[in-house]
């Protein structure tokens, strides 16, 4: 049974960090292309920043230099360090992995507010 669990999301005041992890089950992961999506409200969901899974690297304009994204394959882990957020940031963001087939998290809340 595939799962993908993400944490670390919360309240936050602008200008902050977070990190948020994604623990994947059930699948080789190593084989994987891993992404984190987002969904605000009204909106619709949205690719923030990818991993292949040799590990290159893209992200959204509006993340671009504020977020990484990374992966650690012996914890079959993936990870979104996020810096200087902003309100708009806020989002339910998702853990995704993608190669034969697609799997979802059940996302972690986002909110960036003072």
């Amino acid at each position: 049974q595939v799962e993908l669990v993400e944490s670390g999301g919360g309240l936050v005041q602008p200008g902050r960090s977070l990190r948020l992890s994604c623990a994947a089950s059930g699948i080789r992961f190593s084989l994987y292309a891993m992404n984190w999506y987002r969904q605000a409200p009204g909106k619709q969901r949205e690719v923030v920043a990818a991993i292949t899974s040799g590990g290159r690297t893209n992200y959204a304009d509006s993340v671009k230099g504020r977020f990484t994204i990374s992966r650690d394959n012996a914890k079959d882990m993936v990870y979104l360090q996020m810096n200087s957020l902003k309100p708009e940031d806020t989002a339910v963001y998702y853990c995704n992995a993608e190669w034969e087939s697609k799997y979802w998290g059940q996302g972690t809340q986002v909110t960036v507010s003072s």
